[in-house]
């Protein structure tokens, strides 16, 4: 395999790589015992195993530099290109890559005073991730590799329901709460809100805990940044869905936190709600009210979207 022939068509990141020098790569001795530590689901512990990459071989010389990209922009805001989902590189490369830095994430951690169990809910994200792949494709696989990227590098911490990311603010949110009155701008520290699959129900109350610990975490573990707000983009914050679903409904619930602004690309609503099944729009299943209610919104001409929305920190 001619790994720099197959970055080419990314050449930013080819050539963030090529800058880095080699990093030496260390593993768990107890691999086994690492991987459902950090939730890997037990039908792919073995395959993981068995994708070990070969000292000397092209795919050790691309994770020695992931590994070196991640490590060397530990804490930082500024972001490194973006890890790419390649096929040739096989389904678990990129879990070997963040096995490699764990133990640097996790002295990032402690360096900064996040408690044991924060940490490990955080790094479990991992084989949440790959439980969401096989959802999704129905194979082993790990989910996005670029988003453990925020993890791996001490950005985001997982805090009960919701998990929270150190950011910036966009061009175009800076400038929208700029204009709201709000004191921040393009490129201010903020919080991003995700919401993660296979979590549990969005009730209020779960949320209003994770809220409660994020204006707690934040300022006592990375007091140099002052944060004004937190922002969310989601295809949960589509204001249409409450035309179809309870006044009472978790996920409307969820919406009214928030000040909405810009409209963005649905991404990932329906391989979220329907996985596998949603191949086929004219089929899609309508087992749960949300599911009916975006499959006959779908079958009725509209189109659903993501918003970004803020709430103040």
């Amino acid at each position: 395999m001619d790994i720099k022939a197959l970055l080419r068509g990314h050449p930013a990141w080819l050539a963030h790589l090529e800058s880095l020098g080699g990093f030496d790569l260390a593993f768990p001795g107890d691999l086994p015992l690492e991987l459902l530590r950090l939730a890997v689901p037990h039908e792919d512990v073995n395959a993981v195993i068995a994708a070990r990459p070969e000292p000397g071989s092209p795919q050790w010389w691309l994770a020695e530099r992931c590994a070196h990209s991640l490590v060397s922009t530990m804490g930082s805001l500024d972001e490194p290109p973006p890890f790419r989902p390649l096929p040739e590189l096989g389904p678990y490369f990129y879990v070997w890559v963040y096995l490699a830095v764990l133990p640097h994430s996790r002295r990032y951690h402690r360096e900064r005073g996040i408690p044991e169990e924060v940490s490990w809910a955080t790094f479990a994200d991992l084989g949440r991730n790959m439980a969401v792949h096989r959802k999704r494709h129905g194979a082993g696989g790990l989910h996005e590799p670029r988003w453990f990227m925020l993890h791996a590098r001490g950005l985001l911490y997982d805090l009960g329901r919701l998990q929270f990311a150190r950011d910036r603010l966009s061009p175009s949110t800076g400038a929208a709460l700029r204009a709201a009155g709000l004191p921040v701008g393009p490129g201010d520290p903020a919080l991003g809100v995700h919401i993660p699959d296979f979590h549990g129900p969005l009730t209020p109350e779960a949320c209003d805990a994770s809220f409660e610990r994020a204006r707690e975490f934040f300022p006592r573990h990375f007091p140099e940044e002052e944060h004004h707000v937190m922002t969310c983009a989601s295809w949960l914050l589509d204001d249409q869905i409450a035309r179809y679903l309870p006044a009472g409904s978790n996920i409307v619930a969820f919406q009214r936190r928030f000040h909405l602004l810009d409209r963005i690309d649905d991404g990932d609503m329906l391989s979220f709600v329907f996985g596998g099944d949603a191949t086929d729009l004219a089929e899609l299943p309508r087992r749960t009210r949300l599911e009916r209610a975006i499959a006959d919104h779908l079958a009725a001409g509209g189109t659903w979207y993501g918003r970004i929305g803020w709430l103040p920190f």
